[in-house]
């Protein structure tokens, strides 16, 4: 009895779990009208179901080829018929046993008609959508297409969105932290086409800016302007003292000093003549004055023939005076 009683629950318990929904299908996207995705789990029983929707939001059609197939590819070409413009938005969702998973959209990975050629640059706090506008949707619809931007932290739904006519930039955004976009066309402010591909980008930290070249130029010249000022000033206002600190200072060579000890006590050429001359003629006028006794016309002892001879008053240095001695003595 009691074992009874442990194997009810066991049998109750399996057609729960078998119950439970399959997983939904990953990494689905469109190439060239070529549906592609990728199974979520290995079980055998599980099958795809491809749905379409063109203008009409809300009423999603399922592709007649592609309909509780146990495949991972589908051409979804037919359904350019029955869209505007042949654009439609494509999703999968898996079945087993009665039972479908949440469907998944798809999108464009590397372009599409019907969906927005994407590309994202970051900078510190911001992200910026490039939208190309050579779109041939863009081209012929210009005035009634705009973007739908979806953007948001990586591993979290993008549930924040904004609507532009052109590309975007995303300011406030936290520095270090990896962020997510893709992109959606609005035809008459509805979505429309193909979502683009989830593309992520971590934004970058702030770096210090470097310093400008005019900066550099402009305190270079500053530097200079003010050495020519002072430079200028010290030329003009202190000329004088620049010139003597400049000037050599002038000294007689040490082997003249050695040649001439008595350097500093020699006459000029001309006044040692001027005193040989004067001694002489002094000698001569004493010698002819004894011999004659003629009788002075004057009391001063240089009077010659009754007119006054004057000796010329020149001061005799000892060394011109030793000159004569030697010179009588010869």
């Amino acid at each position: 009895m009691f074992l009874i009683l442990l194997w009810i629950p066991a049998f109750v318990s399996v057609p729960a779990l078998s119950q439970a929904p399959p997983p939904p299908p990953q990494n689905i996207h469109v190439d060239k009208w070529l549906l592609m995705w990728a199974p979520a789990s290995q079980e055998s029983n599980i099958t795809y179901t491809v749905e379409y929707q063109s203008f009409d939001p809300g009423k999603w059609k399922g592709v007649p080829t592609c309909i509780r197939e146990a495949i991972t590819s589908c051409n979804v070409a037919v359904s350019k018929a029955e869209s505007v413009n042949g654009c439609v938005m494509l999703r999968v969702r898996a079945e087993r046993d009665g039972l479908s998973s949440i469907p998944v959209q798809a999108c464009s990975r590397h372009g599409h008609s019907c969906s927005p050629e994407v590309s994202l640059t970051v900078r510190p706090q911001s992200m910026t959508v490039y939208l190309s506008r050579n779109h041939s949707l863009v081209q012929e619809h210009a005035s009634q297409v705009k973007y739908r931007v979806y953007y948001g932290k990586a591993g979290e739904l993008l549930t924040k969105s904004l609507d532009a006519a052109s590309s975007v930039s995303i300011p406030k955004l936290e520095e270090g932290q990896r962020y997510c976009a893709k992109v959606q066309f609005l035809y008459h402010n509805k979505p429309f086409g193909l979502e683009s591909c989830t593309q992520c980008e971590v934004i970058p930290g702030s770096k210090p800016e470097p310093v400008q070249p005019v900066v550099i130029g402009t305190v270079v010249f500053a530097i200079f302007l003010v050495l020519f000022i002072v430079m200028a000033y010290a030329l003009i206002c202190h000329r004088g003292k620049i010139k003597d600190c400049l000037q050599p200072v002038c000294q007689m060579p040490h082997f003249l000093m050695e040649c001439h000890p008595d350097s500093q006590n020699l006459s000029s050429p001309t006044e040692e003549r001027c005193d040989i001359l004067s001694r002489e003629v002094g000698l001569e006028f004493q010698q002819t004055s004894s011999s004659t006794s003629a009788p002075p016309t004057s009391n001063h002892p240089d009077l010659r023939f009754g007119s006054p001879f004057i000796a010329p008053q020149c001061h005799v240095s000892s060394h011109s005076e030793d000159n004569v001695t030697s010179a009588k003595t010869m």
